[in-house]
């Protein structure tokens, strides 16, 4: 067996812990009180941005299946936070879109999520923080994820 690489064990290893601890935090301090998941956070998020997005593009975004997404969206719908669409030229692409309610919603969810943000980096100087960024952004970028 080639000798292990330390190095990549502990990058990996503390990426999944910041990542499960972001996502722990966020959903116990901010989006619990709303009744929503960081998925279905994060899907929020994306139609609160571009108002209507294809359901493959928000599991791409969400790193989930569309399965998943379908899911969500029930849920959300439920709440009066979305709803769904087909396309008109193709029965088969389904695009979700945010209510008037899921956009107050966001509105009033989003400034205590981009605290728990600054909270959690707070520790970091803006350079750190912007180097953070791009080191980040290399591992997505050649990971195509």
């Amino acid at each position: 067996m080639d000798s292990l690489n330390l190095d990549a064990i502990s990058v990996v290893t503390n990426l999944y812990r910041v990542a499960q601890g972001v996502r722990n935090k966020m959903e116990q301090e901010i989006l619990a009180e709303y009744g929503l998941s960081w998925t279905a956070f994060s899907m929020l998020y994306d139609l609160w941005i571009w108002d209507s997005v294809e359901t493959k593009k928000l599991a791409e975004s969400a790193g989930v299946s569309k399965a998943t997404i379908s899911n969500i969206t029930k849920t959300l719908e439920k709440k009066e936070l979305c709803f769904r669409k087909n396309d008109l030229r193709d029965r088969r692409i389904t695009y979700v879109s945010i209510t008037e309610k899921g956009k107050q919603v966001m509105a009033g969810l989003y400034p205590g999520f981009h605290k728990g943000e600054v909270e959690i980096v707070s520790g970091l100087s803006i350079e750190e923080q912007k180097t953070m960024t791009l080191f980040l952004r290399t591992i997505i970028r050649d990971n195509q994820f």
